[in-house]
């Protein structure tokens, strides 16, 4: 009974508590601050720099946009710029005046600059309305030449047989991309000139019947002498003649065409 008395009961035995770190408890224990954004640090005005460095030019600097056109030149290219531009104005105001007063119907000024005006349109500028006329052209004309040339050995006279020189100009300018304009007009409009100066006769009809003959002679001659005839010998007389076929009709029309060649021969020329 006394061992019992002596030895505390079994309820009254406190509960076994871990050892907590006193530093961890107390840490713990302590209240928790509130969260704040970290204060922002001062900030110090931009130092001013010296008068030597605020003097000096960037480094980089934007460059301002260029004008467009004329305006974004130099004064000298502007100045070259505008006199080109001029001169092909002017040009441009005298070409149309003269292809005006040579269209346009027989008036004074025409009459009184008509050497300048035919200077000027002839042979580049011609205007040919044959094409759009109610009847056009549908001839096929060609010039052709020979010549009687005396041998520089014997003294002979040797023939040259006919040459078609409108064939010669034709196969010069074809599939040709800058094709020449003297190959295209000056030998028709020469036999043009002839024809419509002579008579049926081939007689002159007053002095520009003499003039187109001239002109036609000399063409024919120095066609003769650039293609190697001359070398023969002394050219003595040429003759010319035209040969006319009209174009025959079209396969779909029903109108019937003399295709048959004509000649209008020319007497012979002596040099």
């Amino acid at each position: 009974m006394e061992s019992n008395e002596r030895e505390p009961a079994e309820a009254d035995v406190p509960p076994a508590v871990p050892p907590i770190d006193p530093p961890v408890a107390a840490a713990a224990a302590a209240p928790v601050p509130a969260a704040r954004p970290p204060a922002d640090p001062p900030v110090e005005p931009p130092a001013e720099p010296p008068a030597e460095a605020a003097a000096e030019p960037p480094a980089e600097r934007a460059t301002p946009p260029r004008a467009p056109g004329i305006a974004g030149l130099s004064a000298p290219y502007r100045v070259v710029t505008a006199l080109a531009l001029a001169a092909v104005g002017l040009a441009a105001c005298g070409h149309l005046a003269l292809v005006f007063l040579h269209v346009a119907p027989s008036n004074t000024v025409s009459k009184q600059h008509a050497q300048t005006v035919d200077g000027w349109i002839y042979p580049e500028f011609e205007q040919n309305w044959k094409l759009f006329a109610p009847n056009p052209l549908q001839q096929d004309i060609a010039v052709e030449v020979r010549a009687e040339v005396r041998s520089r050995l014997g003294g002979e006279l040797i023939p040259v047989g006919w040459r078609d020189l409108s064939a010669e100009d034709g196969a010069a300018i074809r599939h040709s991309l800058l094709p020449s304009h003297t190959r295209q007009n000056e030998l028709r409009r020469a036999w043009d000139f002839f024809t419509g100066s002579h008579d049926e006769d081939n007689k002159p009809i007053g002095a520009r019947g003499e003039l187109s003959e001239q002109y036609l002679r000399r063409i024919a001659l120095n066609r003769l002498t650039d293609d190697g005839t001359g070398a023969r010998g002394e050219i003595v007389r040429i003759q010319l003649r035209s040969a006319t076929r009209a174009v025959p009709a079209p396969p779909w029309s029903d109108e019937k065409t003399d295709t048959q060649t004509y000649y209008r021969e020319l007497p012979w020329w002596t040099l």
